[in-house]
């Protein structure tokens, strides 16, 4: 049965009236909610039968909640539906008033149609009243001035549209009783309460117990629900960091490949040209000149991957020990003196004898100087200078590698530690060389904790610092 009313009442301000009401809470819809469902709880619980006056939001979860009371309450229950007069009833109410009483699954709540002026068209209640038990629930909706949104509904599948409510939770049998004879008129429900038996406190605390398993459930699943997010955004991250790994490992692998096949191509070009019956001597020492170059630049490639793929395993087994310059400088030094003075290119170091030690393995700092060095007496012309100088910055020891050579532009400067980029510049120089060198040199100080830098201009000459960690084991130990 559907009824349209045109009474003017707030059950909110009568509860805020009241001289026993509590303190108005300022809840969400989905405490809201979850209060009700601990009343929901009780009632299906004690399974007695009881009068209630409902005003719910618009929304499928509202309505949900609410069945799950109404497929269990007893058959002698009343139950009154308030709705605004633009809602439209719920498809299964809707369909359950055409049918006979005889047909119906269980008793059909009475509904009652709000007029647009009712104070009603703001509250949202939950009205219970039986022999052992009574309680109110009801919230107010915020005031607005626009008429086009104090109409809108709270919907929980909208969530950016829930609007915060006043509510109150009422025991006393006065405040409830006084706000259903409110409601009474409307329902065109002339029978009166039944008496109300002394509270029982137990009630109150299986309410309150129910509540808090229901808040506790909702904590969890919350909680459970952050966890699988948080584990997913972790997922995605390492997926993410592994595609790129793979992305850089198949590049890897054709670079590796292309340059394989460079040095290969030429020895097979000079192999062929010199089975050539015409060749004639110069022609063919040009021929073995390249063969020769050839497999060195394969030799030095092949090394250098080797060197490359085993750093990494390398720096996890072994740890890392107290490293004097002197020791490995001077050494490296006087090792590419004859091929400085061959090139005419002025090789000299200044390495103070007091520095503290630093934090790598020998083997690792000497390759580091090596390469730097190469690079600079490579890149260096006939008349130039390559010099090594090393001082004390705070905790690390800066190890500068400066030369007179060809510079590098400021465009290629980013990409100079890239595998297998070689500048523009040398196109015209000793090509031999992988391409790796100076990956090899920022991987082995990453490893120990330092770091590179570069300075250069075309035609001046470059400037390589490297800082390197002093080393602390004693003062930590």
């Amino acid at each position: 049965m559907t009824s349209v009313v045109t009474s003017e009442l707030s059950l909110y301000e009568l509860v805020a009236g009241s001289a026993s009401s509590a303190l108005a809470m300022h809840v969400s819809p989905v405490t809201f909610k979850a209060m009700m469902s601990s009343l929901i709880d009780l009632l299906i619980d004690q399974s007695q039968p009881a009068s209630i006056w409902v005003k719910l939001p618009k929304g499928e979860a509202w309505q949900t909640e609410f069945d799950r009371y109404l497929d269990r309450m007893p058959l002698q229950q009343q139950v009154f539906w308030f709705k605004n007069q633009r809602e439209e009833a719920p498809e299964e109410l809707a369909s359950l008033e055409s049918l006979s009483p005889s047909y119906l699954p269980r008793p059909l709540p009475t509904s009652i149609v709000l007029p647009i002026e009712s104070a009603l068209r703001r509250e949202y209640f939950f009205l219970v009243w039986s022999k052992q038990f009574c309680a109110m629930l009801v919230g107010q909706r915020a005031k607005t001035v626009s008429r086009e949104v104090e109409t809108h509904s709270i919907e929980e599948e909208a969530p950016e549209k829930k609007q915060a409510l006043m509510a109150y939770l009422v025991f006393d049998p006065n405040v409830v009783r006084n706000a259903i004879t409110q409601l009474q008129p409307l329902t065109s429900e002339t029978e009166s309460l039944p008496e109300f038996d002394t509270f029982n406190p137990v009630l109150a605390n299986q309410l309150l117990t129910k509540h808090i398993q229901r808040q506790e459930d909702l904590w969890q699943r919350a909680t459970t629900h952050r966890r699988q997010a948080e584990t997913a955004n972790i997922l995605q991250l390492q997926n993410e960091e592994l595609l790129g790994t793979i992305r850089l490992k198949d590049e890897f692998l054709h670079n590796v490949g292309q340059e394989l096949r460079t040095p290969l191509t030429n020895m097979k070009t000079a192999l062929t040209l010199l089975n050539s019956p015409s060749l004639k001597p110069t022609q063919k020492q040009r021929y073995m000149d390249l063969l020769v170059r050839e497999c060195d630049r394969q030799s030095s490639l092949i090394t250098s991957l080797l060197d490359l793929v085993s750093l990494d395993q390398m720096a996890e087994q072994t740890a890392i020990q107290a490293v004097s310059l002197m020791d490995v400088v001077p050494g490296v030094v006087s090792t590419y003196q004859p091929l400085a003075e061959e090139k005419g290119v002025r090789l000299a170091y200044t390495i103070p004898e007091n520095l503290p030690a630093i934090a790598c393995l020998p083997t690792w700092l000497k390759q580091i100087v090596i390469n730097l060095l190469h690079n600079g007496i490579k890149f260096t012309p006939r008349g130039g200078q390559v010099w090594v100088k090393a001082k004390q910055q705070g905790d690390y020891l800066q190890l500068e590698f400066r030369d007179t050579g060809i510079g590098i532009a400021q465009s290629d400067i980013p990409k100079i530690f890239d595998r297998f980029y070689r500048i523009r510049q040398s196109s015209e120089e000793d090509m031999s060389g992988a391409g790796l060198g100076l990956t090899i040199v920022q991987k082995l100080l990453l490893h120990c904790g330092g770091s590179i830098t570069v300075r250069s201009k075309v035609g001046e000459g470059s400037v390589f610092n490297v800082l390197l960690p002093l080393y602390r084991g004693q003062e930590e130990s």
